[in-house]
């Protein structure tokens, strides 16, 4: 039986004191958390440290917004997975629509960096998802695929098990549009049948597909209760603790 992953992604937002502030908010919470989810926060870089050990004896869970693939050398202004791991990062995004749109990352660079992951025992969290303009066009499952297929090639399915899918309709990261529940689980089912494809259904059957596009507390039970869909990529949400505790706690 899959789990839930309920991730809040900060984004650019929140400096140290307003981080930990909010990590005290969530701590307060985190003993009504439901226990049928794991919780996740991805803070930015400058963050990290000291929210991971602010969290120490707290079941909830750092990740990183990025990394760069290469162990060391002249990158200025990149994080290696190594400096993540050292600091005890659990998770980390991967080819955010946002890191795609502003950013240049590529299907190629979001493969090398799963891997990358993977060898450092951190688990990728690696988004796919259409523009609005694919999705009218009639090629949104295309393009998911596509991203798909790229983005695992010679990844093993040991590691394709131990990775998440984010699946995040592009249209729908921050513009407060939601794609209806059965779009989303739609799609989850979709990329879990890709997978299905490329590994087995029992390797397919274990991977976490999340959803992210502007969830919210009032739309979560719904987005969240489909049979394909196991947690959901938060922004804005996030920075909130109540909302997020509520979406946290959907089914109750």
């Amino acid at each position: 039986m899959r789990r839930k992953l309920i991730a809040g992604n900060w984004k650019m937002n929140n400096d140290l004191d307003d981080s930990l502030a909010l990590v005290e908010e969530l701590k307060s919470l985190s003993g009504k958390f439901d226990k049928d989810a794991d919780v996740l926060i991805c803070p930015a870089f400058v963050n990290l440290y000291h929210v991971k050990q602010s969290l120490s004896g707290f079941d909830i869970k750092v990740g990183a917004q990025n990394m760069h693939f290469e162990e060391v050398g002249a990158f200025t202004g990149e994080i290696s997975p190594a400096m993540l791991k050292n600091i005890g990062v659990d998770y980390v995004i991967i080819g955010h629509s946002e890191r795609r749109q502003y950013f240049n990352e590529v299907d190629e660079t979001v493969n090398k960096k799963l891997k990358a992951a993977h060898i450092h025992g951190i688990i990728p969290i690696v988004c796919v998802g259409e523009t609005l303009k694919q999705r009218e066009s009639g090629i949104e499952k295309e393009t998911v695929k596509n991203q798909i297929i790229k983005g695992f090639e010679n990844v093993d399915g040991s590691e394709a098990v131990k990775t998440v899918i984010a699946y995040e309709p592009i249209w729908a990261i921050g513009t407060g549009r939601t794609a209806s529940s059965r779009q989303a689980n739609e799609m989850a089912y979709f990329i879990r049948n890709c997978l299905s494809e490329i590994y087995s259904s029992d390797i397919s059957d274990k991977v976490i597909i999340q959803y992210g596009g502007s969830v919210k507390a009032d739309n979560a039970k719904e987005i969240l209760t489909q049979s394909d869909i196991d947690g959901a990529l938060i922004g804005g949400a996030s920075l909130k603790a109540e909302e997020f505790y509520k979406i946290i706690n959907y089914a109750k």
